[in-house]
């Protein structure tokens, strides 16, 4: 989808990339609210004040992704989830102290050829800084490492198993995900704000996905799909 198109305060479709026209009844945008309000939707299509509030809600960093496939010889005892902190004296949320790794392999070994493992290590990273020039492969490199590291606490020789390597970028995110600036959603703080519900100013457009209520990850995700029906239906 390229746009949604607006007439007379209401939405009544969406225009595709070649160019082709679809009419709707309501439309339901699942993009993030930053990428819905100024990518989709024309800036004259919102209220100045709803917009501007809209565009200023915090958002969370983006990742590095680092995803492996290695020998699993001796892994025999490997379970498949583990959070690695770095430096407990740092901040969790500073890029490459906190990683996340999963190992979905251990428990399905469907998912990698016989004998390997599949392994996916993450970590929050900025978007700020990011962009694909002459150096990008070399800061992908540099920026990854961390979550070997991490990673070097669960298989200590982790990159003697290494036989295939994808690192991906906070513009990886954004670009194969088309999230503003690949981020992982609102940063809405419980407590100090709420997750907006699926309506907005436009006449049947309606918003969907972790930047409305109830927030972040496939659970959320799924239910702000359920609170939506619900809209559509009273």
């Amino acid at each position: 989808v390229e746009q949604i198109l607006v007439a007379g305060g209401q939405a009544v479709g969406v225009r595709l990339h070649n160019g082709e026209v679809i009419k709707a009844p309501v439309v339901i945008s699942n993009a993030t609210l930053w990428d819905t309000y100024t990518k989709l939707l024309r800036e004259e299509d919102l209220p100045p004040s709803y917009r501007q509030s809209a565009l200023a809600t915090p958002v969370v960093d983006s990742f590095m992704h680092l995803h492996l496939g290695i020998r699993a010889e001796g892994l025999e005892q490997l379970t498949g989830h583990h959070v690695v902190v770095q430096d407990a004296n740092k901040d969790i949320t500073e890029p490459g102290n906190t990683c996340m790794i999963s190992i979905p392999s251990v428990w399905d070994r469907n998912l990698a050829p016989e004998g390997h493992h599949v392994i996916h290590v993450y970590s929050l990273e900025s978007y700020a800084g990011w962009c694909r020039d002459q150096g990008y492969q070399e800061k992908k490199k540099l920026r990854s490492q961390p979550l070997l590291t991490a990673l070097e606490r669960v298989i200590p020789d982790i990159r003697e198993r290494i036989v295939l390597e994808l690192i991906g970028t906070p513009l990886t995110h954004a670009h194969y995900l088309r999230r503003y600036q690949g981020t992982y959603g609102p940063a809405i703080a419980a407590g100090k704000g709420l997750f907006p519900g699926p309506h907005t100013p436009i006449k049947d457009l309606y918003r969907v996905g972790d930047s409305t209520m109830p927030g972040i990850g496939v659970p959320a995700v799924a239910a702000s799909g359920i609170l939506c029906a619900n809209s559509l239906r009273c």
